[in-house]
């Protein structure tokens, strides 16, 4: 990027009118992911924590935009936040990767609480610009809530917590003591008791902030557990909505940072790839099997596009009259929700991996980075065993099985 405060030195973002539609909003991600592509590759291997980048999300107005037109947010739809994900991730898959969940937790209120409880949380968020960050692993052992008068406490640990240095709240997750009661609730990330480890080390999405979190009494009203009443919690299905919502994330960034892959092989195939010299070619581009290979690669990735576009909107409209939601058009939206998960995941790997075939042993060099694609994509779609997605569409198509909720379907 170009400059360290996380603003481009030709782009004063804060003195620009906001984009009006959802295509103007897309092409503003366009813009940004053009200011994060200059320097992804260093960022990449810096792994420093990403303040400047995130400053960037916020200064050009992309944390907003499900938030309310009244309060300052864009008041876009999710197909819209799913595109922008993948523009911002065909540049910085980590930086997709922390933009895509500070779209779910944004929301989560929303899929969770009480209208009085989502109408506040993004009437501030929206308002003040909040980057938010979850400690929500649900792999790891829960995070023990209790009651003390009017005050929930949360205490424990989780391995991942996405966004967490750089969040301006996170979302908390845990069970009420004694009970099977689960409680959501949004804290400030410099809560006391909230504290972030500086231990994310992997290969990939290395700029995520995804280390672990340990909840030491962390202390927030009872007021601000979503979803409760009198301290009773008012379920409806569409509270179970977050899991395709969040997978559909998934997908986005796979997608984004497969088109980068192949974007920016294109780009080293045309100016720094030698053509094979016993194939009769003056040029790379001319080589046969390097045509076929971006003829392949491309009609795979548009293929996967215009389907995660099509569940995308199949699911805008469950999100359009949640109440009307029903435990059949969820399970048969995240049966469509697998079938693109899966398929994403297949074509992002195969793209990422395949580049090489087509730009060169040169172009295995550290200086290139495009490694940085592979690992990302190979680290991320470990989240949940794709074997899984298929299986739920499977049975769905075999039986008519419907996939019941759980933290993973």
């Amino acid at each position: 990027m170009s400059s360290t405060d996380g603003t481009d030195a030709h782009t004063d973002w804060t003195t620009r009118p906001a984009p009006a539609t959802a295509e103007d909003w897309i092409a503003r991600a366009t813009e940004v992911a053009a200011v994060l592509a200059t320097d992804a590759a260093a960022r990449d291997r810096a792994g420093a924590t990403p303040y400047a980048e995130v400053r960037l999300l916020k200064d050009s107005g992309l944390v907003t935009l499900l938030g309310p037109v009244e309060h300052g947010g864009a008041g876009q739809d999710w197909p819209t936040a799913y595109r922008v994900v993948r523009e911002i991730a065909k540049a910085d898959g980590s930086i997709g990767q922390l933009l895509g969940y500070h779209y779910l937790w944004f929301w989560a209120a929303r899929l969770v609480g009480t209208r009085e409880q989502w109408e506040h949380v993004e009437a501030e968020a929206s308002r003040d610009r909040w980057f938010f960050g979850g400690a929500v692993n649900p792999r790891d052992k829960d995070v023990i809530v209790t009651e003390d008068g009017d005050d929930l406490v949360f205490t424990g640990r989780k391995s991942f917590s996405t966004g967490s240095r750089v969040s301006d709240v996170t979302v908390l997750e845990g069970v009420l003591e004694g009970t099977e009661k689960h409680v959501f609730a949004i804290v400030p990330s410099d809560s006391e008791g909230l504290t972030f480890h500086d231990d994310w080390d992997n290969i990939g999405q290395r700029l995520t902030e995804s280390g672990g979190v340990t909840l030491d009494g962390v202390r927030t009203p009872w007021s601000s557990a979503a979803g409760y009443v009198d301290k009773e919690f008012r379920p409806r299905v569409y509270n179970t909505l977050n899991v395709p919502a969040i997978q559909l994330v998934f997908v986005s960034f796979y997608l984004g940072i497969a088109a980068g892959a192949l974007d920016t092989a294109l780009t080293y195939t045309g100016t720094k790839s030698r053509p094979w010299l016993h194939g009769g070619h003056e040029r790379a581009v001319d080589e046969p099997y390097v045509i076929d290979t971006y003829g392949d690669l491309t009609a795979k990735l548009w293929a996967v596009e215009a389907l995660a576009d099509a569940v995308a909107a199949e699911g805008q409209k469950l999100h359009d009259d949640p109440d009307a939601v029903t435990a059949r058009t969820r399970g048969e939206f995240e049966v469509r929700v697998a079938a693109v998960k899966a398929r994403a995941t297949e074509v992002a790997l195969e793209i990422t991996s395949r580049i090489f075939e087509v730009t060169g042993a040169r172009a295995t060099a550290t200086a290139e980075g495009l490694d940085r694609f592979w690992r990302n994509v190979r680290t991320h779609t470990l989240h949940d065993p794709v074997a899984y997605k298929r299986r739920e569409v499977g049975r769905w198509v075999l039986e008519g099985e419907l996939p019941e909720p759980t933290w993973y379907s």
